[in-house]
């Protein structure tokens, strides 16, 4: 990933974009209730319209650029991951189970065995 420095002021423009965003969704969410008695394709595209404005208005703001160019850092990484064969991952699988198969075993058999020695040898309790 690249080595930029994080900005955690951001300009006043931005914030009233931010703002007016979320005020659009709320707007799309309330018109789709509000229209209730109109057509389903009336009431999408009120839902919709609010929806695409916020979206609009939060990428072109600074944090919305941001956040794009994050993803596509996020997703060029993601391109240099190696990830393992099928017969890997079946075999890391396989150790995973077994472990916990012997794990349980023991624990189980710890349980009994403090169990077997409180209840009986020094409580007395049969």
């Amino acid at each position: 990933m690249s080595n930029q420095t994080v900005q955690t002021v951001s300009t006043s423009n931005d914030k009233y974009k931010i703002i007016l965003a979320v005020i659009a969704a709320v707007a799309g969410v309330v018109a789709f209730y509000v229209l209730a008695g109109q057509a389903k394709y009336v009431r999408l595209g009120a839902l919709f319209g609010g929806l695409a404005l916020a979206l609009v208005l939060v990428f072109i703001s600074e944090t919305g650029r941001e956040l794009v160019s994050f993803a596509k850092e996020s997703i060029r990484e993601a391109k240099k991951v190696v990830w393992p064969t099928r017969k890997e991952a079946g075999q890391m699988t396989a150790v995973v189970f077994g472990f916990v198969l012997i794990m349980s075993i023991f624990l189980f058999t710890t349980d009994k065995v403090l169990e077997y020695l409180i209840m009986n040898v020094i409580l007395g309790l049969k």
